[in-house]
């Protein structure tokens, strides 16, 4: 299930859409979440995700950073996240602190027959395009959309198929 939410703004401007997308995954919301907040593991499953790598040691919690480089529609950007919400197996939010664009991605899971829901949104205050410029958003929207179904039922496979490291 796939979904966009466009948000309006008090004095009627719009406000970029939402990327929303849910899964179910065979595994328990602990496996799911373990390999979700391993930094190591992002650019396996999402393929937008070039590198990813944890700044600093130590278990992952609020204030951990990630520091990593994305490509969308060709175009490499860096960024560091940092865990501004974590709550072990429900969820998990992470907030750009670094980079040219401002988002948030948010995971929240939940034990569903025989698995697990994963439901994964994305949220860009600058509009998804803002690395391209705001004209570009609906197409980077859309695209986006598609590599974030993608992806999910990428990581669903990997970990229907193989155990969680």
């Amino acid at each position: 299930m796939s979904r966009r939410h466009r948000r309006f703004h008090p004095e009627g401007i719009t406000l970029m859409p939402d990327i929303e997308a849910s899964v179910h995954i065979a595994r328990t919301p602990q496996d799911v979440f373990d390999f979700l907040i391993d930094s190591e593991n992002l650019p396996v499953w999402d393929a937008s995700v070039i590198a990813a790598d944890q700044v600093g040691d130590g278990p992952v919690g609020v204030g951990t950073r990630t520091k990593g480089a994305s490509k969308i529609m060709g175009k490499r950007f860096d960024w560091v996240t940092e865990v501004t919400h974590f709550e072990s197996p429900t969820g998990v939010t992470y907030t750009s602190v670094e980079g040219p664009m401002t988002f948030t991605v948010t995971s929240a899971l939940e034990a569903e027959s025989g698995g697990t829901r994963l439901t994964y949104r994305i949220h860009a205050e600058s509009g998804l395009g803002g690395v391209f410029g705001r004209m570009a958003d609906p197409l980077i929207t859309k695209a986006q959309t598609r590599t974030v179904r993608a992806n999910l039922d990428t990581l669903a496979d990997l970990l229907g198929e193989a155990s969680v490291s």
